[in-house]
């Protein structure tokens, strides 16, 4: 299980600039990068590691400052996807991108291949919107994220319309829908679904208590009666 930084699947991004300089200017300007690495801290969005590519001053005659560069921990709300758009969308909210925050410092992060490569749609702010998937960050070794009724996943997104284009998502389950005609019909209206209470685990019933119910297994030599 890993703790606080992980690798993620190859990631190109566009980094607010302003994020670079302490908010204090750049507003509106974007430089290029990949998202090579995700770092989750409790009571914090998740932050990436960039490596800067200076591919923005490609056909340009400014100099390439920024290629190889790296930088730490850039929240979430610093990215956009390095998708075909008009324009670069504005910046989201912490609370819309990612109404979650990270609950451990203990992940794993998997690729849920049987979601790609369909859209999904992603609920905000009480508007549905297309996404492109990316990947899943999950969370253990916490009691929020160790619990039943408490517990989220970060699915990490692309949204791809509406006025937030281009933005980086980390939403739940239950902000979220998963597209593919060819093997399910996407529903509508909301899931009669509520958390779990309750811990499934086998060895806290009595029947524990009794050896012969609890080695009955093929190297037992009691026969059964006849």
């Amino acid at each position: 299980m890993a703790y606080l930084i992980s690798n993620i699947p190859y990631t190109k991004v566009w980094i607010r600039k302003e994020f670079t300089h302490g908010h204090q200017k750049y507003h509106g300007e974007f430089v290029h990068g990949l998202a090579v690495a995700v770092t989750t801290m409790p009571d914090r969005c998740l932050s990436f590691q960039i490596i800067f590519t200076g591919c923005e001053t490609d056909g340009t005659e400014e100099e390439n400052v920024h290629g190889g560069a790296m930088w730490a921990r850039m929240p979430i709300t610093g990215l956009c996807g390095d998708i075909p758009m008009d324009g670069f969308s504005e910046r989201m909210e912490t609370h819309l991108a990612q109404p979650w925050d990270c609950p451990s410092h203990h992940h794993s992060i998997v690729s849920l291949e049987r979601c790609k490569p369909s859209p999904w749609l992603a609920k905000i702010a009480g508007e549905f919107h297309t996404a492109r998937y990316l990947f899943t960050v999950d969370y253990t070794e916490s009691e929020i994220a160790d619990c039943p009724a408490q517990h989220k996943q970060s699915h990490v997104m692309v949204l791809t319309d509406g006025q937030w284009q281009g933005n980086m998502v980390a939403l739940p389950n239950n902000r979220v829908r998963v597209t593919s005609p060819a093997l399910w019909a996407t529903g509508e209206g909301a899931p009669d679904f509520r958390p779990s209470q309750y811990l499934h685990c086998a060895e806290q019933d009595d029947s524990y208590m009794d050896p012969e119910e609890t080695f009955d297994n093929l190297y037992n030599d009691d026969k059964p009666e006849q």
